[in-house]
């Protein structure tokens, strides 16, 4: 079972649940704003900048295994449109729910003897710990489903230009002449070709030139 024994009141993902006193049906809602963890979101991409602020609304309810939390997290997220590279900002919206059991209970709230015998089981769990719940790890599961994997400036981005790197919505009538290689050899032999002629051309005019000029 992982302890949460180092948990801190004074942070602000710690709630405290004590005014429910394990009595099942009791209700808390809480509403706060709190500042962003580092690392919120999916790394690289797009994420809820670090000390941004947030919005929770919490309902937790006291039950016989545990304390069932339900919330929703909103901020503003940041990262880079994947087609332009521009900077995006996205409001987000998470919707999460987690059970919270009592380290001294089964899942039917049952007092077990000593808790944490399943090891498999313990790992997904998250616990109450003198009265104190972490919801940092609820949130950032919650924030990371909520996040599109590829973020975009707008729907119909048009992306970068392949061939020169322009942003193709600040000129949609962006373009480059297409040159079909299969005339692009054609063409380097014309080119040959006329160079050649010109050569041929200049030595007959200067041989003309020296017969005159005798």
């Amino acid at each position: 079972m992982a302890s949460n024994a180092r948990l801190d009141h004074r942070n602000p993902l710690v709630i405290d649940t004590h005014e429910l006193g394990r009595r099942p049906g009791a209700l808390q809602r809480l509403t706060r704003e709190v500042d962003a963890p580092k690392d919120l979101g999916i790394q690289g991409v797009v994420g809820v900048p670090e000390g941004a602020p947030m919005e929770l609304e919490l309902r937790l309810e006291s039950v016989m295994e545990g304390v069932l939390v339900t919330g929703t997290a909103r901020a503003t997220a940041e990262g880079e449109c994947v087609r332009c590279l521009e900077p995006v900002e996205l409001e987000l919206e998470a919707d999460f729910q987690e059970m919270f059991s009592y380290p001294d209970g089964d899942d039917r709230g049952r007092v077990i003897a000593e808790p944490g015998d399943d090891a498999e089981d313990d790992e997904d769990r998250l616990y109450v710990e003198d009265g104190l719940i972490d919801l940092e790890p609820v949130l950032r599961d919650a924030v990371v489903l909520a996040l599109p994997m590829q973020p975009v400036c707008q729907e119909d981005c048009p992306g970068l230009c392949s061939e020169c790197g322009a942003r193709l919505a600040d000129d949609p009538d962006h373009h480059h002449d297409a040159v079909d290689i299969r005339w692009a050899a054609l063409q380097g032999f014309a080119d040959s070709s006329e160079a050649g002629d010109k050569d041929e051309m200049s030595g007959a005019e200067a041989g003309v030139d020296e017969k005159q000029e005798k």
